[in-house]
């Protein structure tokens, strides 16, 4: 409607300009001949009658916008009436008796033009067209917008509307208009303006303080304005949609909540990211009613889920999970499906880095598969059908891109999240006869390229397999595949060179041919072949047979001890065969005594007499218990070290900053800042260049001493550990409560 009367007021301005540009080309055009000026004087009687159609066709033009557009006439009726009068008539004759008059002069003067053709001297009634005319029109139209368009925000404005909404009734208007200056300062930052110019014509966002202002405004204080205009109850179980003055503040809050993820794509700021995600876990019961919007929040919200940092993902995963729950029915398909192939998507490469963040997706997404079995039984037979039909590939067709559709961090990963769903959920009968299945997979991984090379793959899908056997309480045979290491050739040749680090496979799946002969590989398949065995027996030594499912380990340990010429080897491996044996003996006697009596096929009294063993504890599992601690202590050594280990896999050193506090940042005015500037942070943070080359120093070779002096030279020698630099990463500062409520803190 204001472009419309904006159309219309420039019809006045028009005219002025024709008569202007006429009477300069009249001006130009007298001083040749004579016989011009006649043209010219003819050419404007001429012109004059279509002057006269033109504003008659004008005058009927606004005279039809009655019937076209009725409003919108009522509107000029009521605010501008001036604008229908249009003066159409007085101007008429006004230019009527203007021209008489020029006609009646010109007439006059024709005789004296022909001596005085030469010269011209221009009439005082001309309008000089100054530069400065074209400024006052934009001006002039400026003006006009900011009347009738815009209400630019002050923050005063920002005052009251805080006031209003935290009053006990709160008028919805109020809440209006607080969600229409959300989405003008939405639309004063976002280059593709499409979706935010629906309420953006409302007010007008300027400067960083107001448009800061507003989004505290809106995070602060809009929640809980909204639940008190629908009069929701402390207690109350009934869903916010079915609410009687719901209908009021549906269409706003569709606005507002797509305004909102939408400023949660353009943010980059990890602490501003969490007081949005922190916002939006609060308005999350009020995106159940629409589903295409909830669709799309939780296709952003699982992006920052897969590729967040570590707060962000929390706090991304508690807002799919409290919106997947309010609609459950519809979303969780969708969402499920979406999170496992961002799982996949992003597993495709481990790191120490990124190993943390792959087992908080992992387990997550266990918890989002346990909401529904039913609904999780469809997608899980689908995916590990999925796994076997690579494998089955893989073992036909015998290529090296089948086998690499195998070996890979993104089927291990995979295996790995099954067996954890398979794990948790062995209470329950639902995804039970997955397991057969899953097993086999693992199994023919292992058997299908059963080299030196690919030990590290074998013993990631082996520790699946004993997690899994462990939380379903089914027999895996797991103990053939460990074992079968220890009589591999390439383990048992002498190694040709000698590593000071030890070689861990936490991260690797293959092994080249430079790290198969170090003595570190040896040392690293030792440690876990001890580990495995140590871990699946201790969950067997309390079963009925495990004094016969022991014998097959323990001829081969025995037969491996009798080659073994490492004494580290073999003081490892014979502590735990005689651990092995002691357990094997306890069953035995424990068998003896209670003198079984019952049918094996009596699977409740198999279980009831496994379960009296298990309260006595077993001297294996009594040694893996101590075992666990000394190993649980040196992983967490090993992760407070993840820059020293990035140095085995060649991965860039991480340069962290200094921890920021919850302080929040004021500007020089002493106003609180949403979006302060991290240049500078950054630039504080940040080490110096001539720091790197202190942590890359190379020893150089000193001169060899004589042989007499030597032994002193030992003695006098102290060597002192290089003392690491401190880390600038607190993990207090981190460690904070990311569901509290919002307060003003945060800002």
């Amino acid at each position: 409607m204001k472009v419309a009367t904006k159309k219309v007021k420039s019809l006045d301005k028009i005219k002025p300009k024709k008569a202007v540009i006429k009477k300069k080309q009249q001006s130009e055009e007298i001083p040749k001949l004579p016989k011009v000026v006649k043209k010219t004087k003819q050419s404007k009687v001429e012109k004059q009658p279509k002057k006269k159609v033109a504003k008659k066709l004008q005058k009927q033009d606004l005279e039809g916008l009655k019937d076209i557009d009725p409003e919108f006439y009522d509107f000029l009726k009521k605010n501008d009436k001036e604008l229908l009068d249009f003066n159409l008539m007085d101007s008429d004759d006004d230019d009527d008796e203007e021209e008489e008059d020029e006609q009646q002069k010109e007439d006059a003067a024709e005789d004296s033009e022909e001596d005085d053709a030469k010269y011209h001297k221009p009439s005082n009634d001309l309008a000089v067209a100054s530069d400065e005319s074209d400024f006052e029109g934009d001006d002039d139209d400026e003006e006009t917008a900011g009347a009738g368009g815009a209400q630019k925000i002050t923050l005063n404005m920002l005052r009251q509307w805080e006031l209003e909404l935290a009053k006990p009734n709160v008028s919805i208007e109020a809440v209006r208009q607080v969600i229409q200056a959300f989405n003008s300062a939405l639309a004063s930052i976002s280059a593709d303006a499409e979706g935010v110019q629906a309420n953006a014509a409302a007010y007008k966002v300027v400067g960083a303080a107001t448009f800061n202002g507003v989004i505290q405004l809106c995070v602060l204080h809009l929640q809980p304005a909204i639940i008190r205009v629908l009069g929701v109850k402390p207690n109350s179980s009934l869903p916010l949609h079915k609410h009687k003055k719901w209908v009021k503040v549906r269409g706003c809050l569709r606005y507002y909540l797509g305004d909102l993820i939408r400023l949660v794509e353009q943010v980059s700021s990890s602490n501003i990211l969490n007081v949005l995600l922190k916002h939006l876990h609060q308005m999350a019961g009020m995106v159940a009613p629409f589903t295409s919007l909830g669709k799309t929040i939780l296709k952003r919200l699982i992006v920052l889920w897969a590729t967040g940092d570590e707060t962000v993902r929390v706090l991304a995963f508690l807002c799919i999970l409290k919106i997947t729950r309010k609609q459950q029915a519809t979303m969780l398909n969708h969402v499920l499906k979406a999170m496992y192939l961002a799982y996949v998507r992003n597993s495709k490469f481990v790191s120490p880095n990124t190993l943390p963040g792959i087992n908080f997706m992992r387990r997550s997404l266990v918890e989002m598969f346990a909401l529904d079995l039913n609904v999780s039984y469809q997608h899980a037979f689908l995916y590990i059908r999925q796994l076997a039909i690579h494998l089955r590939n893989a073992v036909i067709l015998k290529k090296k891109d089948s086998f690499q559709a195998v070996y890979n961090w993104q089927f291990i990963n995979s295996l790995r999240l099954w067996a954890d769903l398979l794990g948790a959920s062995a209470n329950k009968p639902q995804l039970q006869p997955l397991i057969y299945p899953l097993v086999t997979i693992a199994t023919g991984v292992v058997r299908l390229i059963p080299t030196a090379q690919y030990f590290p793959l074998r013993f990631h899908c082996l520790q699946s397999l004993i997690s899994l056997a462990k939380e379903t309480h089914t027999y895996v045979p797991v103990l053939p595949l460990i074992v079968e290491v220890l009589r591999s050739n390439t383990f048992n040749r002498k190694h040709t060179s000698v590593s000071m680090k030890p070689l861990q496979f936490t991260c690797i799946l293959r092994l080249n041919k430079s790290q198969l002969a170090e003595n570190g590989f040896r040392d690293e398949v030792v440690e876990q072949v001890c580990g495995l065995l140590l871990e699946y027996l201790a969950h067997e030594s309390a079963t009925l047979a495990f004094s016969d499912l022991v014998v097959p380990v323990v001829m081969a340990l025995k037969a491996y001890l009798k080659e073994c010429r490492n004494a580290n080897y073999v003081r490892k491996l014979k502590q735990l065969l005689e651990k092995i044996q002691e357990s094997s003996r306890f069953i035995e006697q424990q068998r003896s005594k209670s003198s079984v009596t019952f049918d094996l096929k009596d699977a409740q009294a198999v279980q009831a007499w496994e379960q009296q063993v298990r309260n006595k504890s077993t001297p294996l599992d009594i040694y893996y218990a101590s075992w666990l601690k000394t190993h649980e202590t040196k992983k967490r050594r090993q992760a407070a070290q993840t820059d020293d280990i990035n140095a085995d896999y060649d991965v860039p050193k991480l340069k962290r900053p200094a921890a920021k506090t919850g302080v929040p940042v004021r500007n020089e005015d002493g106003e609180l800042e949403l979006f302060p500037s991290d240049s500078e942070d950054d630039a504080a943070g940040l080490p110096n260049d001539d720091d790197d080359g202190s942590d890359s120093e190379v020893e150089q070779p000193q001169p060899k001493k004589p042989k007499r002096k030597q032994e002193k030279a030992k003695e006098q020698h102290v060597e002192v550990a290089p003392v690491e630099p401190a880390d600038d990463y607190d993990e207090a500062a981190t460690a904070v409560d990311i569901v509290k409520d919002l307060d003003l803190n945060d800002w």
